[in-house]
């Protein structure tokens, strides 16, 4: 196993998504990715990275939590997320994330879905996709992931197109995912002109757009048992802006 991670970028910042939204965060960006989602927002992770050491990585998460003191109502602020690109793609990413649970810290994982989640820390929680077809990587969805899921995770679709909503509201059901863990209905934002990377997947023909109203509507209409969320950050901030 290596003993170093090819990282994209460290930074403070709020949790724009899942059931963490609004809380601060430290975000851990790991380069590469083996996906190429039509919607991805974050193709400059693809191949835009420095070498630094886990033990490096954890320096800068803490000096980063610093400010924020000693734990507060049980709590170590603030969180800190792995993202990326994906995580799992770099096997010393699983010691990582160990260490900085023994160090007290909230950890959260954003995954494709499309590896093994198995051997992620079990105090880890995992924010995992199940990939829509307008990603044009429906077929990559590992289904194995869905027996490790736990309660303290997270499924999440990214969805953009009327047929992502039918699909994602029959797999819903199909697997009883609500049963097993809070599910995120997310609406896919827009892309930048520069965000649009040339190598990202086309969405496939035949696919109808849906707006986040759109999306809200037949939630409600069909008494989903989710979570709408948008991506708060981008509200906040301009859209393509990085390190927020």
């Amino acid at each position: 196993m290596p003993d170093w991670l090819l990282i994209n970028e460290i930074y403070l910042s709020v949790q724009g998504e899942s059931t963490y939204a609004g809380m601060p965060c430290v975000f851990i960006r790991l380069a590469t990715c083996n996906l190429r989602c039509s919607y991805c927002d974050t193709a400059y992770a693809f191949t835009e990275g420095r070498q630094q050491s886990p033990a490096e990585v954890q320096a800068q998460v803490e000096r980063l939590a610093e400010p924020f003191g000693p734990p507060v109502g049980g709590w170590r602020w603030p969180l800190v997320e792995l993202t990326g690109g994906e995580p799992l793609l770099q096997p010393s990413v699983l010691p990582l994330m160990h260490s900085l649970c023994n160090a007290g810290f909230t950890v959260l994982l954003e995954t494709s879905g499309a590896l093994d989640i198995a051997l992620v820390d079990a105090r880890v929680h995992r924010i995992m996709d199940l990939k829509c077809p307008s990603s044009g990587e429906v077929h990559r969805n590992r289904w194995q992931n869905l027996e490790h899921l736990k309660a303290t995770d997270e499924i999440k679709f990214v969805i953009g197109t009327v047929e992502d909503y039918a699909w994602a509201k029959q797999t819903l059901q199909e697997h009883r995912l609500a049963a097993v863990c809070p599910v995120l209905f997310s609406w896919v934002s827009p892309l930048e002109p520069h965000q649009r990377d040339a190598s990202l997947k086309p969405v496939p023909p035949g696919h109808h757009p849906l707006s986040r109203r759109e999306l809200v509507e037949r939630i409600i209409a069909d008494a989903l048992p989710v979570r709408f969320q948008l991506q708060m950050h981008k509200f906040i901030w301009p859209p393509g802006q990085r390190g927020v």
